[in-house]
Protein backbone atom coordinates (compact mmCIF):
# COMPACT_ATOMS: atom_id res chain seq x y z
CA UNK A 1 0.00 0.00 0.00
CA UNK A 2 1.30 3.41 -1.01
CA UNK A 3 1.77 6.58 0.98
CA UNK A 4 -1.16 7.92 -0.42
CA UNK A 5 -3.62 4.77 -0.74
CA UNK A 6 -7.19 4.74 1.02
CA UNK A 7 -6.65 1.53 2.02
CA UNK A 8 -8.83 -0.13 -0.39
CA UNK A 9 -6.30 0.24 -3.45
CA UNK A 10 -7.77 3.83 -4.09
CA UNK A 11 -6.01 7.09 -3.79
CA UNK A 12 -6.94 10.35 -2.30
CA UNK A 13 -8.95 13.40 -4.21
CA UNK A 14 -10.40 16.40 -3.49
CA UNK A 15 -13.62 14.63 -2.87
CA UNK A 16 -11.84 12.57 0.04
CA UNK A 17 -9.67 15.48 1.50
CA UNK A 18 -13.39 17.02 1.94
CA UNK A 19 -14.82 14.83 3.48
CA UNK A 20 -11.82 14.66 5.87
CA UNK A 21 -11.96 18.58 6.72
CA UNK A 22 -12.09 18.63 9.98
CA UNK A 23 -14.98 20.20 11.77
CA UNK A 24 -12.81 20.98 14.78
CA UNK A 25 -10.30 24.16 14.35
CA UNK A 26 -6.99 24.90 15.85
CA UNK A 27 -5.84 27.84 18.12
CA UNK A 28 -2.16 28.19 19.09
CA UNK A 29 -2.49 31.85 20.36
CA UNK A 30 1.33 32.49 21.59
CA UNK A 31 1.96 35.58 23.86
CA UNK A 32 4.67 37.52 24.82
CA UNK A 33 5.44 38.25 28.37
CA UNK A 34 6.52 42.01 29.56
CA UNK A 35 9.16 40.86 32.12
CA UNK A 36 10.26 38.38 34.66
CA UNK A 37 7.57 39.98 37.34
CA UNK A 38 5.23 39.43 35.08
CA UNK A 39 5.77 35.97 34.48
CA UNK A 40 5.99 35.34 38.50
CA UNK A 41 2.77 37.02 38.51
CA UNK A 42 1.24 35.11 35.90
CA UNK A 43 2.89 31.85 36.98
CA UNK A 44 1.33 32.07 40.66
CA UNK A 45 -2.34 32.99 39.14
CA UNK A 46 -2.58 30.35 36.73
CA UNK A 47 -1.28 27.55 38.89
CA UNK A 48 -4.27 29.27 41.51
CA UNK A 49 -6.79 28.40 38.64
CA UNK A 50 -5.39 25.04 37.64
CA UNK A 51 -4.89 23.99 41.02
CA UNK A 52 -8.43 24.46 41.95
CA UNK A 53 -11.06 21.05 41.51
CA UNK A 54 -12.15 20.65 38.20
CA UNK A 55 -15.99 22.17 39.55
CA UNK A 56 -14.35 25.59 41.22
CA UNK A 57 -12.04 26.01 38.32
CA UNK A 58 -13.96 28.88 36.22
CA UNK A 59 -11.97 27.20 33.15
CA UNK A 60 -13.19 23.97 33.59
CA UNK A 61 -16.70 25.55 34.32
CA UNK A 62 -16.45 27.56 30.90
CA UNK A 63 -15.53 25.29 29.15
CA UNK A 64 -17.81 22.22 30.20
CA UNK A 65 -20.64 24.64 29.73
CA UNK A 66 -19.54 26.11 26.18
CA UNK A 67 -19.07 22.38 24.78
CA UNK A 68 -17.18 23.66 22.06
CA UNK A 69 -13.48 23.04 22.85
CA UNK A 70 -12.13 19.35 22.64
CA UNK A 71 -8.62 20.43 24.69
CA UNK A 72 -7.10 23.49 26.16
CA UNK A 73 -3.59 24.37 27.40
CA UNK A 74 -1.49 26.92 28.92
CA UNK A 75 2.62 26.45 27.92
CA UNK A 76 5.41 28.55 29.27
CA UNK A 77 7.81 29.08 26.22
CA UNK A 78 11.58 30.49 25.38
CA UNK A 79 12.52 30.68 29.26
CA UNK A 80 8.95 31.59 30.73
CA UNK A 81 8.53 34.68 28.42
CA UNK A 82 5.91 33.53 26.47
CA UNK A 83 2.67 32.05 27.11
CA UNK A 84 0.65 29.78 24.68
CA UNK A 85 -3.08 28.91 24.70
CA UNK A 86 -3.57 25.82 23.22
CA UNK A 87 -7.14 24.89 21.76
CA UNK A 88 -8.85 22.51 19.73
CA UNK A 89 -12.77 23.60 19.22
CA UNK A 90 -15.73 23.37 17.04
CA UNK A 91 -17.09 25.70 15.25
CA UNK A 92 -15.99 29.33 13.78
CA UNK A 93 -13.48 31.69 15.26
CA UNK A 94 -15.41 34.40 15.72
CA UNK A 95 -18.22 32.33 17.05
CA UNK A 96 -15.26 30.34 19.63
CA UNK A 97 -13.78 33.79 20.17
CA UNK A 98 -17.42 35.54 21.25
CA UNK A 99 -18.02 32.86 23.62
CA UNK A 100 -14.69 32.84 24.94
CA UNK A 101 -15.47 36.72 25.95
CA UNK A 102 -18.58 36.04 27.45
CA UNK A 103 -17.75 32.77 29.46
CA UNK A 104 -14.47 33.40 30.60
CA UNK A 105 -13.51 37.31 29.51
CA UNK A 106 -11.96 38.04 33.08
CA UNK A 107 -9.54 35.26 33.22
CA UNK A 108 -7.99 37.12 29.53
CA UNK A 109 -8.00 40.41 31.18
CA UNK A 110 -6.38 38.73 34.27
CA UNK A 111 -3.64 37.14 31.51
CA UNK A 112 -3.37 40.17 29.40
CA UNK A 113 -2.09 42.75 32.05
CA UNK A 114 1.03 40.97 32.01
CA UNK A 115 1.60 40.69 28.12
CA UNK A 116 3.17 43.08 25.34
CA UNK A 117 0.98 44.66 22.97
CA UNK A 118 -2.13 43.22 24.54
CA UNK A 119 -5.45 44.98 23.09
CA UNK A 120 -7.14 46.99 25.99
CA UNK A 121 -9.00 45.96 28.88
CA UNK A 122 -11.55 44.85 29.44
CA UNK A 123 -11.90 42.70 26.27
CA UNK A 124 -15.45 42.59 26.89
CA UNK A 125 -15.82 45.73 25.97
CA UNK A 126 -12.99 45.68 23.29
CA UNK A 127 -14.02 42.46 21.30
CA UNK A 128 -12.41 43.98 18.33
CA UNK A 129 -9.41 44.48 19.32
CA UNK A 130 -9.18 41.11 21.05
CA UNK A 131 -10.21 39.48 18.00
CA UNK A 132 -7.60 41.00 16.41
CA UNK A 133 -4.83 40.25 19.03
CA UNK A 134 -5.32 36.79 18.91
CA UNK A 135 -5.87 36.35 15.37
CA UNK A 136 -2.07 38.84 15.25
CA UNK A 137 -0.69 35.85 17.55
CA UNK A 138 -2.10 33.00 16.80
CA UNK A 139 0.71 30.56 14.94
CA UNK A 140 -2.02 28.55 13.28
CA UNK A 141 -1.70 25.67 11.55
CA UNK A 142 0.42 23.91 8.39
CA UNK A 143 -3.07 23.02 6.34
CA UNK A 144 -4.13 20.35 6.65
CA UNK A 145 -5.20 19.62 10.29
CA UNK A 146 -5.27 16.32 11.28
CA UNK A 147 -8.06 14.55 13.09
CA UNK A 148 -8.96 11.12 14.13
CA UNK A 149 -12.74 11.75 14.09
CA UNK A 150 -13.20 14.39 11.66
CA UNK A 151 -16.81 14.96 11.52
CA UNK A 152 -17.47 14.42 15.37
CA UNK A 153 -18.22 17.65 17.50
CA UNK A 154 -17.85 17.65 21.36
CA UNK A 155 -21.52 17.40 21.81
CA UNK A 156 -21.21 14.04 19.06
CA UNK A 157 -18.46 12.75 21.31
CA UNK A 158 -20.16 13.12 24.35
CA UNK A 159 -23.58 11.85 23.09
CA UNK A 160 -21.67 8.87 21.96
CA UNK A 161 -20.15 8.27 25.52
CA UNK A 162 -23.82 8.95 27.35
CA UNK A 163 -21.96 11.83 28.69
CA UNK A 164 -24.80 14.08 27.97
Amino acid sequence: MGLFDLGDGERGDANTAARRKPVQSPLTLIMTIRSAEDFEALNARIQEIQSAPPEQNPIWIALDKLKIVHFARFVFLENNTKLAIITTYDGSFDDYLNEFIDEIGDIFNVLLQHMEGAPPLPVQRNRSQFREYVKANDLGAIEPFYSAYPRATVLDIQAALGEI
